[in-house]
């Protein structure tokens, strides 16, 4: 399954309900990365704040692969999150 991510927050749901769909705690996934459950907590929590290697390590963990591909261009853009469409 691919997942698109336009912010943060969505790679933090989608690493959350991987780690659920696997049955592995925040405690099993500080283990795997040699990490206390408090310091995965935070990296699950706020991805933007973890350094790249980190995210990579969590994927691996959690066996995924961040893939980045270009846009088409015939796509039509999604509104930014921020913003509300009227």
């Amino acid at each position: 399954m691919e997942y698109k991510i336009a912010i943060a927050k969505q790679l933090s749901d989608i690493l959350k309900s991987k780690r659920k769909s696997l049955g592995l705690t925040q405690t099993d996934m500080g283990q795997k990365l040699g990490v206390s459950q408090r310091v995965f907590a935070r990296n699950e929590i706020s991805p933007e704040k973890v350094h790249f290697e980190r995210i990579l390590q969590i994927c691996s963990e959690l066996d995924m692969d961040l893939i980045i591909r270009e846009r088409n261009r015939d796509e039509p853009k999604a509104a930014s999150p921020e913003v509300e469409s009227w």
